[in-house]
């Protein structure tokens, strides 16, 4: 990050485990998800870990963006919802990675942290831009593919790695941790719409 470039408004990170991981759960962990996920898809409508993880399945979308635009509001229940969508989608998809045992909470935060920014609609944000956004987007998606497909791969490691070792390698969750926290960027930004600043291309914070 550049010395003068100020803090990204969104803020995500997954605390390293540096002990060992359970490895009968991660053995299982295709079946013990299985709950977690099905509350998670009634609640998102499709929000299945590690596929759309941090791109706001269940998100509400369309209406703040017809608030911006015709009243420049963003009523703070509806901030409230996409925020904890968004956390808990990001704590199961930790757990489905598997970067965490804790089995993912629906309210609390655990150890997985996720913070946006609630706007000043008026003074933050552009009342036309959520008509662009999605487009703007693009480029990212394109790269987070690609990426989603070499973390696909590192996941599988990441599990033998635990099997094995009992340990995730400190790489691997770095990688993993930073596309999520890329991901919960660009869902920040183009879907729930609570930033104007267009997000970086890094997995860095």
């Amino acid at each position: 990050m550049a010395l003068n470039e100020p803090e990204y408004p969104v803020q995500f990170s997954v605390d390293y485990p540096d002990r060992p991981l359970n490895r009968m759960t991660t053995f299982f962990r295709l079946l013990v998800i299985i709950p977690i996920a099905l509350v998670l898809d009634l609640v998102t409508g499709g929000g299945t870990p590690g596929v759309t993880a941090g791109l706001a399945g269940g998100a509400a979308v369309l209406a703040p963006m017809v608030m911006i635009l015709f009243r420049q509001k963003y009523p703070r229940w509806w901030f409230d919802w996409n925020l904890n969508i968004m956390r808990f989608q990001s704590r199961v998809t930790a757990f489905f990675f598997p970067m965490r045992d804790e089995y993912p909470s629906t309210d609390e935060e655990q150890s997985v942290h996720l913070d946006l920014p609630y706007p000043d609609v008026q003074a933050d944000l552009n009342r036309w831009l959520p008509l662009v956004k999605w487009i703007l987007a693009i480029p990212h998606y394109i790269v987070l593919f690609i990426l989603g497909i070499i973390l696909f791969v590192a996941v599988i490691i990441s599990w033998f790695a635990i099997l094995f070792t009992g340990r995730y390698p400190r790489d691997i969750f770095t990688f993993a941790e930073g596309w999520m926290r890329w991901a919960n960027r660009v869902a920040a930004y183009a879907l729930v719409m609570v930033t104007d600043r267009y997000p970086p291309f890094r997995l860095s914070p």
